[in-house]
């Protein structure tokens, strides 16, 4: 059955990309266009979001084709950065049926769509061999959804900080009005953030059972800007519940944290394959 799927998709893989890359494009615009008339009727944003989801179905096809070889998971730089992107996009989307977080779209999805191009224009290979046990397997789902739901809260954050600085020089021009109120904002903010700082406290505990040395095997500074980046999670869920933090300080800790994180799996893993070549 997968030698029949490889001799399939490799002739379709390519419209079938090119597709889900004007899908993506197609949503994020009409997002944005959206956001800039003020249009906030729940009707017009499910069409979009529609679009938007048939381009992450199709992202998933190519990402399918890409990730799962012979020989094991193909984790290689630009397969990684679209399967973060993929997995960004598609949260995104369906949280976005149910909780007013569509305007994230208008970022995301182009951000898709770049990482898919990048995907099938640069393949790059790390091959994590087929006899890996499951529960590393597992350690690295629980980072991956973790890197998402902080990625995602970042985006969030950057929404917030726009919307509190309009509201505070007393502008809130049509961009703003369409925008949740800010208290909704900042709740939204932080369920994200207290999800994805669990994923990662079990993603920390779980690598430390399971991998044989957490600081070898150049996984040192990785783990150590994890480590960070989760006590800095963990001050600012400290801080909200017991000061109230909100605003600029929430905001501040938020990009502080998914700056760590961000070196710790995307910046080491650049420079480790695509730098040093390893």
């Amino acid at each position: 059955m997968r030698a029949v799927e490889s001799q399939f998709l490799p002739m379709n893989t390519t419209v079938i990309a090119i597709s889900a890359i004007l899908l993506y494009l197609v949503a994020g615009t009409r997002l944005a266009l959206r956001l800039a008339r003020g249009a906030a009727a729940p009707s017009k944003k499910t069409g979009i979001l529609v679009i938007g989801l048939v381009a992450a179905a199709l992202h998933a096809v190519v990402l399918y084709h890409n990730l799962f070889e012979v020989s094991g998971l193909n984790l290689g730089f630009f397969n990684t950065v679209s399967l973060l992107s993929w997995l960004i996009a598609l949260l995104v989307l369906i949280a976005a049926l149910s909780q007013p977080m569509e305007n994230l779209g208008i970022a995301v999805l182009p951000l898709a769509a770049m990482a898919l191009a990048l995907e099938y224009a640069f393949p790059s290979t790390h091959v994590l061999s087929g006899a890996t046990a499951t529960t590393l397997r597992i350690h690295i789902l629980i980072s991956i959804l973790s890197y998402s739901l902080f990625s995602i809260a970042a985006g969030q954050a950057i929404l917030l900080a726009i919307q509190n600085r309009h509201l505070h020089r007393k502008r809130p021009g049509g961009f703003i009005r369409a925008l949740p109120p800010l208290e909704t904002m900042e709740s939204l903010l932080f369920q994200m953030i207290g999800i994805g700082f669990v994923l990662q406290s079990i993603s920390l505990i779980s690598g430390a059972v399971y991998l044989e040395d957490m600081f070898a095997q150049h996984l040192a500074h990785k783990t150590v800007l994890s480590i960070i980046a989760w006590l800095v999670f963990a001050v600012l869920l400290i801080g909200r519940w017991r000061f109230g933090w909100r605003g600029r300080t929430a905001i501040r800790w938020t990009m502080s944290g998914f700056i760590a994180l961000l070196l710790a799996y995307l910046g080491s893993k650049w420079v480790l394959e695509i730098l040093l070549q390893r």
